[in-house]
């Protein structure tokens, strides 16, 4: 450093900047690069004055908030990096959140709450007058109610017909869309059920004008090939806004049910059966679930349990004469699962049925939860629990997501089925659930007609005219499809099963249902018709790219006026209603995935639904190694090559093109980038992850002990366990030896219970140990305390961040690049120059782009459920 920096700079910043260049240095940063990221530090001490006790605390967070700026290396262009990041972060931290010096201006959350409190206001000022006679309710007739109604009614709809249907310029337009877009702004923060009642009306009113638009305004009837490619997509557009629809009168009000105590006198509780269908999976993971059973709280002479093989196998026999339970097995497997479980029924004499996968392990408190609505409702034919599981499918393991980001069940199981419930429409899903035995009779049993069999009983039940409820609370927990190929087959079964459901017992027709069930099951089976419109979507600009086909008959600046408010709007309603159970835009990866194997058998059973046969899906595999499933990502290679051929395609018409069709060209190129990404995601989830643990471990924080062999016991923390081992965390943990014997000592209300158990490693203030052999009682037990406990799974609703939109799109942005990233390391070599400097390239574009910072760690109370 040269004198007069020295004069100029206090000694010990002196120091820091010389430390900080030699440190540039000696990584391998340039001589200009370390000279530039010194002058910058140099003019931060100047002009920022960095001693002071503001700064000092943002930059002993600094890794917090530039995440992505290393201190070690510097780049040439950091300074601008550092730049963008702090504009970012000034944008999206509320106030207080760093400091005095970043508050940001926040003047639309001001805004909203001045509104909002004006509104809160308004009554108040009103003065309190005499005490009226409260009128009854029968000087309003039913008739007067019902004219209100049909007046009003009629009202909102000829409003809402003159917004859906009403031209307008392109200004007006504009000037439309604005407005909406402002009071959804307005309104999308405030709490309560209101605001989203309210983005879901801006939604449709948005929908319901584009659809119009696109079917009175942009169909090319003058070119045959323009007419076929926009009445295809057109096709795809009114089915997803169909499904849009529904889904918001489906989840508008989700029921949220709470359970009902049972009776104190226990001589009045009912009998029930518990019946474990199992074909051919292994007994290591049938045990778990049988153990679980024999200790639910509930009299032991009023449970039956009975283990249904279908496999008829001796070792199965066996186990269950050892254990206590009852076995049934069949000559022939007709009717598969279905059939199992009618052949148990003309066995069984219980009033109450309950039906667990041989995966799924109850919980001790699963009939006590459930069975107190029978009692309340004389009516009700079945109850569901949610479908919960320990062990991580292949987005959560092959994408790194595991309780990051809602699994795809958990919009089903969180939101859909409570949202169904208020219409009495929650249905059985074949596990997790109590049904009413006489009930089962007067409906001939589990249907067999179709190979969604679970949906279709339910589907009966409600015809004869019964109830059904569902319970959002956990209550077992079983093991997740261990493949991308095992968890597209069982997707496959139900989406054909579903519309076999359609097609053979159509909701929307025939006698027993009110209207709120016909659109709620229509909905549920619709859903599976995806494929054939995702498909569309994927390849839809690829028509206007290569075959100069206009599938939207429209100038580009009328597409951008009504396509982006009708997506824009679509995704802050869904993302307020959806958003903790499912993130934006990660529907696009899971129905991606799907759509080309859905699209198949959901169209032959359309026309012939007796087509296909029942497949069970396999739990507990492994992965030895790493691994692309080549074919099952063999269709979105073909897809994203199509795209990019449209790409090229679209660059070259850019500068050789037509100049009026600039603005379509370059809509079409957005949505193909979209395409590509979307399609990037779904390369990534066929790259298999390494999965050998078979015995999935499962993260908890709970009391326990170490017991030696000479008698001393220490304290020690449980932090994961599996049915065949358990991690601790002790302070005295160097004590303990590899090899060595120790007894794990669990509590189980005010019992304690010993396991026998070896130290398998020592790390830190962590061991391993492994559970030693046990009899039978003891590993009743142990899964007792540790599966079975009856808040085992109770806090998954809480595990997940609350969703970000565009927080959301960078994350499905950054798996697309991923999924090509991971392509790029298994690329033929003659290729590899050409893809490793696209790569660079594209690095070098995304390390601009401003990074959220990381989310306060979840403290260990959340036990989150996790697969190491």
């Amino acid at each position: 450093m040269s004198g007069l920096l020295r004069a100029f700079l206090m000694p010990p910043v002196a120091t820091v900047l010389q430390n900080r260049y030699r440190l540039y240095r000696q990584n391998g940063t340039s001589f200009f690069t370390a000279v530039l990221m010194v002058f910058c530090a140099t003019m931060g001490w100047l002009l920022l004055r960095f001693e002071s006790p503001v700064w000092q605390r943002i930059r002993a967070e600094r890794f917090r908030w530039y995440p992505h700026l290393s201190t070690m290396h510097p780049r040439p262009l950091d300074p601008l990096r550092y730049l963008l990041q702090t504009l970012w972060l000034l944008l999206i931290i509320p106030n207080g959140g760093v400091s005095e010096r970043t508050v940001v201006r926040d003047w639309p959350q001001r805004l909203r709450k001045k509104v909002h409190d004006w509104l809160n206001a308004i009554p108040l000022r009103f003065p309190p007058g005499p005490l009226k006679e409260k009128v009854p309710r029968g000087r309003v007739t039913g008739i007067a109610k019902r004219l209100m109604m049909i007046l009003g009614g009629t009202v909102a709809v000829v409003m809402a017909m003159f917004c859906i249907s009403q031209p307008f310029g392109y200004l007006a337009q504009f000037i439309f869309v604005m407005l909406l877009w402002s009071i959804a702004m307005l309104v999308r923060r405030i709490p309560g059920r209101f605001p989203a009642l309210m983005l879901i009306v801006l939604s449709l009113t948005i929908s319901c004008r584009y659809l119009w638009w696109r079917y009175t305004s942009t169909l090319n009837w003058d070119d045959p090939v323009s007419l076929i490619c926009g009445l295809l997509l057109l096709a795809a557009e009114t089915y997803s806004w169909t499904v849009l629809v529904l889904g918001y009168f489906q989840t508008i009000w989700p029921l949220n049910r709470k359970p009902v105590p049972m009776p104190e006198d226990i001589s009045i509780w009912p009998t029930v059966d518990l019946l474990v269908p199992t074909y051919n999976e292994a007994l290591s993971v049938v045990k778990p679930t049988l153990y679980a059973a024999l200790g639910l709280d509930w009299p032991k002479e009023k449970l039956t349990i009975w283990l249904l093989d279908d496999g008829n196998r001796p070792e199965f026999a066996a186990f269950a004469r050892e254990i206590g339970v009852k076995y049934i097995a069949r000559a022939t497997n007709e009717n598969a699962k279905a059939g199992n479980i009618n052949n148990a029924l003309t066995q069984c004499q219980s009033e109450l049925v309950a039906i667990f996968d041989c995966d799924h392990v109850p919980t001790r408190s699963f009939l006590q939860l459930t069975v107190g609505w029978f009692f309340k409702d004389k009516k009700l034919g079945m109850l569901q629990t949610p479908h919960h599981f320990f062990s991580a499918d292949p987005f959560e393991r092959n994408l790194g997501r595991m309780r990051r980001t809602p699994n795809e069940g958990e919009l089903f199981y969180g939101l859909v089925q409570d949202g169904n419930d208020l219409w009495d429409a929650s249905f059985f899903c074949g596990s997790c659930a109590v049904l009413r035995r006489s009930v089962l009779y007067e409906i001939g049993g589990i249907a067999v007609e179709t190979v969604t069999e679970d949906a279709h009983t339910s589907l009966r039940m409600h015809r004869h005219g019964y109830t059904s409820a569902y319970i959002r609370i956990p209550q077992a927990a079983g093991l997740a499809t261990e493949s991308l190929s095992a968890h597209v087959n069982q997707r496959i079964r139900w989406a054909r099963g579903m519309i076999q459901i359609f097609r053979l017992d159509n909701p929307l027709f025939g006698k027993g249902l009110k209207l709120a069930q016909r659109l709620c099951y229509a909905n549920a089976m619709l859903h599976f018709l995806a494929g054939i419109p995702r498909l569309i979507f994927l390849t839809a600009p690829l028509a206007f790219l290569l075959l100069h086909a206009y599938i939207i008959y429209a100038p580009a600046l009328a597409i951008a006026l009504y396509v982006l408010p009708h997506m824009i709007h679509a995704s802050l309603a869904t993302s307020r209603v959806q958003g903790k159970y499912r993130h934006s835009f990660w529907s696009e990866i899971y129905e991606t995935v799907l759509a080309w194997y859905i699209a198949r058998p959901t169209t032959v059973a359309l026309f012939n639904p007796h087509a296909g046969t029942f497949n069970v899906t396999a739990k507990g595999g492994k992965n030895h190694h790493d691994f692309v499933d080549w074919k099952i990502s063999r269709p979105y290679q073909i897809l994203m090559l199509l795209n990019l051929v449209g790409f090229v395609v679209g660059i070259w018409r850019l500068v050789y093109g037509h100049a009026d069709e600039y603005y379509t060209v370059l809509i079409s190129l957005a949505w193909v980038i979209y395409n590509m990404i979307i399609l990037g995601g779904a390369i990534a989830v066929a790259f298999e992850s390494k999965q050998v643990r078979q015995a999935h471990r499962v993260e908890v924080s709970m009391p326990a002990a170490l017991a030696r062999t000479e008698g001393h016991v220490y304290a020690c923390t449980l932090q994961d366990f599996s049915d065949s081992g358990a991690g601790i965390k002790t302070e005295n943990a160097a004590l303990f030896q590899p090899g060595e014997s120790v007894m794990l000592l669990l509590h189980r209300g005010q019992q304690e219970y010993a396991f026998p158990c070896s130290v398998s490693r020592v790390f830190g203030h962590h061991v391993g140990i492994q559970l030693q052999q046990m009899n039978t009682q003891q590993q009743i037990d142990f899964i007792q305390c540790t599966f079975a406990r009856a808040d085992s799974w109770v806090v998954r609703k809480d595990s997940f961040p609350e969703d970000k939109p565009l927080e959301s799109l960078r994350e499905v942005l950054g798996l697309g690049l991923r999924g090509y990233l991971r392509m790029l390391d298994i690329a033929p070599h003659r290729y590899r120059t050409i893809l490793a400097r696209t790569n660079t390239l594209s690095r070098w574009v995304i390390s601009f782009l401003p990074r959220n910072p990381p989310l306060p760690v979840q403290p260990k109370e959340s036990t989150l459920m996790m697969m190491k």
